[in-house]
């Protein structure tokens, strides 16, 4: 049975949540593996909408495990709230919950580091959860493990050291560090329910998938966020990309089946970041409406633009996507043209690639097609997609050369179209 990766494709807020609650109906693990609060997956129930940041988007197919992988970094006080705020709505998922005790904690003197940074001159747009400054100490060796949860002592030591690390530049960026007391005492009612979750995931991922068990390894954020494939400086600081699954998870790359890559019909960014096919019009703004495009962890407005295929393209490459899930096609639903990116000018010339250190300044070289009026809600299948739809979603998987694995024409569970799902018995 397989084991499959699920990563957007783009900037993030591709629409994981859902598909993510889709592809696990099947399955019996879903595993993130690396990120932490500042990624919101959004999942649509009948007339409920659950936010989830942490927890995977698995969480509402009952008997599903639920894995917290080492890659991660993790708000304490975040996840017990968002356990909290599961079982008041009747989705209770404490019990079935794992988490590394090789993940590290994100404490409150990041989440104030985080917010100084981005009041100053280098802000570049963060959710400001404490996400960077986290991965930080985790890099200088200087990390808080959720192992060191089980150990107060030790849990103590770490956190003193990491203080007098950050003291200097907290006072440098104009305010004073909590102490070791304050801190301790701010994460001590989650620290306690934690514990009770802690346990070494890796050779459970690994079990799991020996076994032949159906596991989901669900990404955050966007192939053009990686640290080291996007758009840097404006990334995050981990790997969403399909090999961050392998390292976030401990699976060996041989273990994966497919990997799945989410595209959105259209583009969007959050904070700051070259974008060639932004549309700053009423185009743009009506995108944005229709397509709720706020962010779900900070509520800041999306950038919006047309879908951007050599960026796409580009994903496809880094993850080696076996298929394309798209999404928001619906959003698109109205517009009397729709339009995509098939290349750039550049002060280098035309060109199909990525221009990675130029996107500053390359201009979309774009292909208009006549867009449609009817919903598409009711769709479950291509056929009944209007033929102006067909024809968009053809030419992208054409010019792709990656095959449509889904098409979503809405935000709930039934509308969308199933090509292939790669857990279905």
């Amino acid at each position: 049975m397989p084991a499959v990766v699920i990563v957007g494709a783009q900037w993030g807020d591709e629409g994981k949540g859902k598909i993510v609650d889709i592809f696990t109906e099947h399955a019996d693990m879903v595993v993130r593996y690396g990120g932490g609060p500042n990624a919101g997956h959004t999942l649509v129930v009948g007339d409920e909408k659950i936010v989830v940041r942490l927890i995977p988007s698995g969480v509402l197919r009952k008997g599903v495990t639920c894995v917290l992988a080492q890659g991660m970094v993790i708000d304490p006080s975040s996840l017990v709230g968002e356990l909290d705020d599961l079982a008041k709505r009747g989705q209770g998922a404490e019990e079935r919950l794992i988490v590394s005790d090789r993940a590290h904690a994100i404490l409150p003197y990041h989440v104030l580091v985080d917010g100084l940074r981005e009041k100053g001159k280098g802000a570049i747009g963060t959710t400001k959860r404490g996400v960077g400054p986290c991965y930080e100490d985790k890099v200088a060796r200087r990390g808080v493990p959720l192992g060191a949860f089980r150990d107060p002592a030790r849990l103590r030591d770490l956190v003193a050291r990491a203080l007098e690390s950050w003291a200097p530049t907290i006072a440098a960026l104009g305010d004073e560090a909590p102490s070791v007391d304050e801190v301790l005492a701010k994460i001590e009612p989650a620290r306690v329910r934690i514990v009770k979750m802690l346990r070494a995931t890796q050779p459970l991922v690994e079990q799991a998938v020996r076994a032949g068990k159906k596991v989901v390894l669900e990404g955050a954020q966007g192939t053009l966020l990686d640290v080291d494939h996007g758009t840097y400086p404006f990334v995050t600081s981990s790997n969403p990309t399909a090999g961050g699954a392998c390292v976030g998870a401990g699976v060996g790359p041989s273990r994966i089946d497919d990997v799945i890559g989410l595209v959105k019909a259209y583009t969007t960014r959050v904070g700051g970041g070259p974008f060639p096919t932004e549309l700053s019009d009423d185009v743009g703004e009506r995108i944005r409406k229709v397509g709720q495009e706020f962010g779900s962890v900070t509520g800041r407005p999306r950038r919006t633009g047309w879908l951007d295929l050599p960026a796409v393209r580009y994903a496809v490459a880094v993850n080696g996507l076996d298929g394309i899930a798209l999404t928001k096609l619906d959003v698109l639903t109205g517009l009397d043209e729709v339009a995509v990116c098939v290349a750039y000018d550049t002060p280098s010339g035309r060109t199909t690639e990525l221009p990675i250190d130029d996107l500053d300044t390359a201009k979309p070289v774009l292909r208009t097609f006549k867009g449609w009026k009817e919903e598409l809600g009711a769709a479950r299948k291509m056929d009944d997609l209007p033929p102006a739809a067909r024809e968009y979603l053809s030419f992208i998987e054409k010019e792709l050369a990656c095959p449509l694995v889904l098409v979503s024409t809405g935000p709930r569970r039934a509308e969308t179209i199933v090509l292939r799902d790669p857990f279905a018995p």
